[in-house]
């Protein structure tokens, strides 16, 4: 069956409100004729915008696992313990599964959403026609993981109580959780900016992936 869209019928969809507008000549002053809110065919400057916090977020990642985490002060001295300190704490313990649970949380997952992302927006920017269906999919999940992406602090947060928590000590949050933090962030704004309308403009209406 023949497919269209609502483009190709002169309709804008309001992302305020959810209104079909029917679109004017002047797109760039167009606006809501409910809300008011400014009509766009795509979100201006949507692939330049997620890829600027998408590579924040990647510089980020790198500080976020080589810097301490936490700074901890009690009576045996002090020290600095990262991300992968911890991790190693728990493995080496016995505490496996505390272990796993940290390493794909903290360290696995971040990295796949970066990846995940970076992906799409290469494949969008080339006009590539490879595997739209299961790429509109992979968004989805992304967009769906960042409602749970303060999930990846949590478990960091998890991680700065349950390393020093039989010792008398004063635990101090240090720059790999800021870093951290904002890595989490950022990918969730690079994945809300992507408009993934844009993967399907490389290729006409009729177009099916039977893949």
């Amino acid at each position: 069956m023949k497919q269209t869209t609502a483009a190709a019928h002169k309709l804008i969809g309001c992302e305020s409100c959810g209104l079909v507008n029917l679109r004017v000549r002047t797109i760039e002053q167009q606006r809501c004729t409910r809300c008011g809110a400014p009509l766009h065919l795509r979100r201006p400057d949507s692939v330049a915008r997620s890829w600027a916090l998408l590579l924040a977020a990647m510089i980020l990642y790198i500080p976020a696992n080589v810097l301490p985490i936490m700074h901890t002060q009690s009576l045996f001295g002090a020290q600095d313990d990262t991300i992968m300190s911890g991790i190693l704490l728990f493995w080496n313990t016995g505490s496996y599964l505390i272990a796993m649970i940290i390493f794909v949380a903290s360290f696995m997952v971040p990295m796949l959403k970066l990846g995940a992302m970076a992906l799409l927006l290469i494949t969008t920017q080339r006009r590539s026609a490879w595997r739209l269906r299961q790429r509109a999919r992979l968004y989805r999940i992304l967009e769906g993981i960042g409602r749970w992406s303060m999930l990846d602090v949590f478990v960091v947060t998890l991680t700065i109580a349950l390393v020093r928590f039989n010792n008398l000590a004063v635990i101090t949050p240090g720059p790999g959780a800021v870093a951290f933090g904002a890595v989490v962030v950022l990918t969730m704004l690079s994945t809300q900016q992507f408009d993934p309308r844009l993967m399907w403009d490389a290729v006409p209406p009729d177009y099916t992936d039977d893949e």
